[in-house]
Order: structure tokens, then C-alpha cells, then sequence
């Protein structure tokens, strides 16, 4: 079993977390930044399930992020604010232009891999693992303490948060996970 983590950035001038999981929690992690080294290494590692930090669909009737419209959130985002979760939302200033990425690479990466939307922040709330912005060092020791063995000595904010998401899929891979929001709109993986 292998999952590809991905803590992906708004640019291809920012660092893009990655991370590559096996069955024995081991976590490679490292950073690429154009979506032609993220897409090479797919094509290398192949793996069983790729789980990326972006939104990776817009809201229902919406048709594009350019115009402006009233839509702003999908069924999915909603149900993150029911949970209490803080999240930006996809049509905020930075966010535009990472849904527009997280999308581009989802149409590309869909029609050979299994490719799901999780929220590191999401995943770390519900498990109990501190965030980032309160330490690196803690969110490190939050996601050993769940049997994950990283390793790189230092690993980055973007490298904790692609780990996070290749154990969200880990644990959907795992039958350990619940889909919130609207299948044909779009789902966030979050873990039971």
C-alpha cells in the first residue's frame, strides 16, 4: 500500500508538501513546487491513493471562480462549520487560486488514480493533534503518537501537513473514515 500525501500551495512558486505513506506508516516527506514534479513523481511512485489539502470542486451552480457570485461555499464546507472546524473559504483572496490548482490536478490525476480532498487542519482537530500554529514540534509528536514513523529529522509546516493528509487516507483506505458534504459537488475525507 502506498499514499501519496499532498499539502498542496496556491503557486508553483510556493513549496507543496508531499508525502508518501506505506502500509508501516512510514512517511517519506519532502517539497516540490510545479505541477510537473508533482505529476512525474505520481507517474514514478504510482500509488494506491493520492488524498490532497485543496478544494477540489466548486459549489454547486457555480461555474467559475472569475466571476463574482453570491455562491460561495459547498454543502462539504458547511458541514466543517457544523463540526466547529475553521477553514478559509474556497473564494477567499489565496484560496482561488489553490482551488483552481487543486482542481486542474484533480481532473488530470482522476482518470488513472483514486484521488480524494481531506483537510490536514480537519483531521488534526478531530484526532486531538495540536495545529501547527501551535508548534511544529507538537504536531510532530501529536502524529508519532498515532503510530506514524517520519522519516525526516525536521520535517516543515507543509511537510506535517501532506503526513496528515497521507494518514487521513491511510485511515480511508482503512474503512476508518467518514465523507462529509455532497457526493456529485464534492466530499472532504475526515477520519471516524
Amino acid at each position: 500500500m502506498k499514499i501519496l500525501g499532498i499539502d498542496l500551495a496556491g503557486s508553483e512558486k510556493q513549496k507543496t508538501g508531499i508525502c508518501i505513506l506505506n502500509e508501516n506508516l512510514e512517511a517519506n516527506c519532502f517539497c516540490l513546487f510545479k505541477d510537473k514534479e508533482i505529476l512525474d513523481l505520481i507517474e514514478k511512485e504510482k500509488p494506491n491513493l493520492i488524498a490532497i489539502d485543496a478544494p477540489l470542486s466548486l459549489p454547486r451552480g457555480r461555474k467559475s471562480l472569475k466571476k463574482r457570485s453570491k455562491i460561495h461555499f459547498r454543502e462539504c464546507d458547511r458541514e466543517l462549520w457544523k463540526l466547529n472546524i475553521k477553514f478559509f473559504p474556497i473564494t477567499l483572496g489565496p484560496m482561488r487560486k489553490l482551488t483552481e490548482r487543486g482542481i486542474k490536478l484533480r481532473k488530470i490525476l482522476e482518470k488513472k488514480y483514486k484521488v480524494i480532498e481531506v483537510y490536514p487542519g480537519a483531521t488534526q482537530d478531530i484526532l486531538k493533534i495540536p495545529r501547527k500554529q501551535r508548534g511544529l514540534k507538537k504536531l510532530k509528536m501529536g502524529l508519532e503518537k498515532l503510530g506514524i514513523k517520519i522519516l525526516k529529522k525536521n520535517p516543515n509546516n507543509h511537510e506535517l501537513d501532506a503526513i496528515t493528509c497521507a494518514f487521513t487516507g491511510f485511515l480511508y483506505l482503512k474503512r476508518k473514515f467518514r465523507a462529509i458534504g455532497n457526493k456529485k459537488e464534492g466530499q472532504i475525507i475526515l477520519p471516524k
